[in-house]
């Protein structure tokens, strides 16, 4: 009973962290910063005065699907960012190449999350089969069905709140850059600061669902 009221409540947490960002961008992409500068253009400068110059920095289709590539070296922006002037468009640039900051100087929580990304990718694959072998073949999560989900959820969560920190260091990092370079006013970082502050709700909300799940199932082993 419990575990299904906060799961009701997470659940509205998710909505609402993804309503947040999609409202809280959309209004800063409306913004345009006062210097002009594109996202590219921001991004390449916070990694210049970092001294990154093996970075790419790459124009990519989608709706927020900007990223850093610890392995490529190289930072996608998607097109509104990567050409936009707005102060959403520069926050997530600059917050990307916070991202190339912390790679760059070996920032171990990053260093932590890029040596979980395979385990991550693997019971990612794997979980869809347990579940749906639980119920076909065990009559529901049991047994050896129920720790493979345990042992699943368990690296998914660890991977989850590692991703905390490092996403919370990235965007600090950007917004100190962005006023120290001058590419936006100490007026203007509010613009910033609520687009990514709205992001981070996303990556807590992803935290506690997985830790949510985790301890349901660790409450069913028991």
């Amino acid at each position: 009973m419990i575990f299904g009221v906060l799961f009701i409540f997470v659940l509205i947490f998710s909505i609402y962290a993804q309503i947040r960002v999609s409202t809280t961008y959309n209004r800063n992409a409306q913004i345009l910063s006062r210097g002009g500068i594109t996202g590219r253009e921001a991004a390449e400068a916070v990694m210049s005065q970092a001294g990154i110059d093996d970075v790419s920095i790459d124009e990519i289709d989608g709706h927020l699907t900007d990223h850093y590539d610890p392995i490529r070296k190289r930072l996608s922006l998607s097109s509104e960012n990567y050409r936009g002037t707005s102060l959403a468009a520069l926050g997530v640039a600059a917050h990307e190449a916070g991202h190339a900051i912390q790679h760059k100087i070996g920032y171990k929580m990053l260093n932590f999350r890029m040596a979980l990304v395979p385990a991550t990718q693997f019971v990612s694959r794997i979980i869809p089969f347990v579940i749906l072998g639980s119920y076909f073949l065990a009559r529901g999560l049991t047994g050896m069905m129920l720790d493979a989900a345990i042992v699943c959820y368990a690296v998914l969560t660890l991977f989850q709140l590692v991703t905390l920190p490092v996403e919370f260091d990235a965007s600090r990092r950007a917004k100190a850059q962005l006023v120290t370079l001058g590419i936006v006013g100490s007026d203007e970082i509010g613009g910033v600061n609520e687009t990514l502050d709205a992001a981070a709700l996303t990556y807590l909300a992803a935290f506690i669902s997985a830790l949510l799940v985790l301890l349901s199932l660790l409450s069913r082993r028991r």
